[in-house]
């Protein structure tokens, strides 16, 4: 029988070393402007449009690699010491607005034509001359729903609501660490733009997520992929992470707002110290209950 507590390497080694800081890195490419009015209605008969308004991608990786500290592969929660929490379904479309009682996103990964594939779907191919690619790069996404005609016919507003769709599930949903493309097997469920909200997108989301907190808890990784920007959300959403609690110990010039305005209560000053480092951040961690 399998043990039920993983005795592999864990990055909890480290909560317990003041000295440890592993700098997480990760890759999320938010657009920074609203798309093109011509293209809301295709974006929200997808079932993305809740998803095209999120435009922040500043990202706290201090806190972000303090959660992973506290998460066990064994039951896909993080543990405190007041007990187990974590992402649920629930708050993936609370928050992203995604279906999660739908047909999973499954489908093929290798195509023998991409070229033909990119032509039937957005118009054009971003590798011309190349007879096999698995990706689409961020940059050539942009160019094709950035510079809409104001002649665009329907079948080129539809290529371009596509390629917006590609970018959020690539840049910001599902993105990889270590990437600047999105994977070609999305661009197959989307197809019919009608159909593309009969898919769990929800599901996927928290599954890759679950699956990049697993990986990034061994200490030799440093980059983390998955929706970073709806785990951050999800914990400065928490009620008990947005409770304003005063630092007496801290002199009020250096009182720095954390994430998600919490300051943190009977914390030794430092010189070195100030609120929202990795320090500070572990520090609350360990007193939720």
């Amino acid at each position: 029988m399998a043990p039920l507590i993983r005795t592999d390497r864990h990055i909890s080694d480290a909560a317990n070393n003041s000295d440890s800081y592993r700098v997480l890195r990760g890759r999320v490419s938010v657009l920074k402007k609203a798309p093109n009015a011509r293209l809301v209605p295709y974006l929200e008969q997808a079932g993305f449009g809740s998803v095209a308004l999120i435009r922040s991608s500043d990202l706290r990786f201090d806190l972000l690699f303090a959660l992973v500290e506290r998460w066990r592969s064994e039951t896909h929660t993080f543990h405190f010491p007041c007990g187990e929490c974590t992402v649920t379904l629930e708050d993936v479309t609370l928050q992203l607005g995604l279906p999660i009682n739908e047909s999973p996103v499954m489908g093929v990964s290798s195509f023998t034509d991409p070229a033909a594939l990119c032509y039937q779907l957005l118009g054009d191919s971003s590798e011309d001359g190349e007879s096999y690619f698995s990706g689409l790069k961020f940059t050539w996404l942009k160019a094709k729903f950035g510079q809409l005609s104001a002649t665009a016919t329907e079948g080129k507003l539809m290529c371009a609501a596509r390629a917006y769709i590609m970018h959020i599930v690539g840049g910001v949903l599902m993105p990889d660490a270590n990437n600047d493309n999105v994977h070609l097997m999305y661009l197959l469920l989307l197809a019919n733009l009608s159909s593309v909200s009969s898919y769990s997108w929800g599901s996927a989301v928290l599954a890759v997520l679950y699956r990049e907190l697993c990986r990034v808890t061994n200490p030799d990784v440093v980059d983390i992929g998955g929706c970073l920007t709806l785990l951050q959300s999800w914990v400065e959403c928490s009620s008990r992470y947005r409770e304003v609690v005063h630092c007496p110990d801290i002199p009020p010039h250096d009182r720095t707002i954390c994430p998600g305005k919490v300051y943190m209560e009977a914390i030794p000053y430092a010189e070195n110290y100030r609120c929202g480092t990795l320090v500070c951040i572990r520090a609350f961690l360990h007193m939720v209950h």
